[in-house]
């Protein structure tokens, strides 16, 4: 197999660093068209990644045909009949985090998949991060005993854009910024929650109470595991400070920590402003070498025909705990998560 071609559906932040990564630093694939529905954003990128094939409407790209697989970042609400029509045509998929908005959409997905012999990965680049893998195998190893308690810290710098804000086509923060953490407490601690118990607040952004009177920019969520494990996410966006992606690993013999607000090693101080310290401003720059190693599995899994060690179950697991989650909101009740 040659080079394996790429469709982007969806020009925004995320797939101008999908399509960077992919035509500079994956020289088995090619990007060779980009698609969104406001085609001047479309043409941009394209422009900037040297492609001259553009497409307001993602199924015209399709009846196109001229490519392998789709990666997909368009907004969530939007995922399922994308990837649907996607794995129809024959087309494998990538999509990024999270998989959709209910569990019968993600079963049509990754049915769907399945039915047309298309690969499915969901776009949980942590998997991907050597701090992260490192820390997964020293863990199994039994570095610190025991595994017994798994918290993880997700708080973004800025607010998504306004379709996020509403919960009926996000799944609300939970879904946007803390579904790579409920990916990772699972992945960890090698087994499904069981149970979660959510409160969530809107500090930041009192504005937006009137027209989404469901939006909140701070949540914690406890949870359980199957093997009796213990889980802790502390989710916030906006923070302003910077990206922060941190997981403390609690076992029966010691602690691990894994990932660190602090971008570089560079500190300062002085006498008047005190301690200085260089912080993660992006996620594009935290998870660099994530972004990359995930879409070259993704790519390696096309031309090896490989099972993605990310898959749409994977996506399928966050997303029920995510929607147990925001019911655990609204009711203020521990609830079992259904799968």
């Amino acid at each position: 197999m040659g080079k394996v071609r790429i469709c982007l559906i969806g020009a925004g932040r995320v797939a101008k660093v999908h399509g960077f990564n992919l035509k500079v630093h994956i020289p088995s694939s090619e990007v060779v068209a980009v698609v969104d529905n406001q085609l001047s954003i479309a043409r941009k990128l394209a422009e900037e990644l040297g492609i001259a094939q553009v497409f307001k409407d993602y199924q015209k790209a399709l009846y196109w045909d001229k490519f392998d697989a789709v990666v997909v970042t368009t907004p969530t609400f939007t995922h399922h009949p994308i990837v649907v029509d996607a794995a129809q045509a024959e087309k494998h998929v990538f999509c990024e985090k999270p998989i959709t908005l209910n569990l019968k959409e993600a079963d049509s997905m990754i049915e769907e998949c399945q039915k047309n012999g298309v690969k499915l990965q969901i776009g949980f680049m942590r998997k991907f991060d050597p701090e992260f893998i490192l820390a997964k195998k020293k863990v199994e190893q039994g570095v610190i005993g025991e595994l017994l308690l798994i918290k993880s810290t997700g708080r973004g710098p800025g607010l998504p854009p306004e379709w996020a804000w509403d919960i009926q086509k996000s799944g609300g923060m939970l879904a946007e910024v803390a579904s790579h953490d409920f990916d990772a407490l699972m992945w960890f601690a090698q087994s499904r929650l069981e149970t979660v118990e959510a409160i969530a607040a809107n500090y930041r952004c009192p504005d937006l109470k009137i027209k989404y009177p469901r939006f909140y920019d701070t949540a914690v969520v406890l949870g359980t595991f199957y093997n009796g494990k213990m889980g802790v996410i502390d989710m916030s966006c906006p923070v302003g400070y910077g990206y922060d992606a941190r997981v403390e690993l609690l076992g029966s013999e010691g602690v691990m920590f894994v990932g660190d607000v602090r971008g570089k090693n560079l500190s300062w101080s002085t006498r008047d402003k005190g301690m200085n310290l260089l912080q993660y401003l992006s996620w594009r720059e935290r998870f660099k070498e994530g972004y990359i190693a995930e879409l070259q599995h993704f790519i390696n899994s096309i031309i090896k025909n490989t099972s993605p060690l990310v898959s749409g179950e994977d996506g399928r697991r966050s997303l029920a705990a995510v929607i147990a989650s925001n019911y655990s909101i609204q009711t203020g009740k521990k609830l079992r998560v259904t799968y």
